[in-house]
């Protein structure tokens, strides 16, 4: 068991790294983080939202962003040739791999299960990114707490 999740965890920051290196970001932020566990059946599962309408809801919200300011957004995501090197991490996301990694108290497993990593990513109020984009795809961030607590 206690590999099973040392592998979630590995898997879970691969993906997020991919998926900030796809959209061409110099920085690994939480909305990384939910795309990353989005590669995750049980996360999956556990929002009611696949990766491609993370994605498509990610990308609404940057235009929408960029619209607000005057800049054109007649713009079409693609894949990004990969960085040489992985991209560091905001803040926002040090902090939510922390809680995800950080055992529960009395608990001996160290490494987070797809589940505990979305949770973790839940524990993040607006205006962070994941939990703007979370708002914005309808998630019911206390409904999806209360099931998997």
């Amino acid at each position: 068991m206690k590999q099973l999740a040392k592998q979630v965890r590995t898997r879970v920051i691969m993906a997020a790294q991919a998926e900030a290196q796809r959209r061409g970001d110099r920085r690994l932020s939480t909305e990384h983080l939910l795309l990353g566990v989005l590669h995750e059946p049980p996360a999956v599962a556990a929002l009611g939202i696949d990766l491609d309408a993370a994605r498509a809801g990610l990308d609404a919200l940057d235009r929408a962003a960029l619209s607000a300011i005057g800049i054109n957004t007649d713009f079409q995501p693609g894949t990004v040739p990969a960085a040489t090197k992985r991209p560091p991490l905001t803040t926002a996301a040090r902090a939510t791999l922390l809680r995800a990694i950080r055992p529960a108290p009395r608990s001996k497993v160290n490494h987070p299960t797809a589940e505990q990593f979305v949770l973790a990513i839940l524990a993040n109020d607006r205006p962070d990114p994941a939990a703007d984009l979370l708002a914005h795809l309808g998630v019911e961030v206390d409904a999806v707490r209360s099931r998997l607590s």
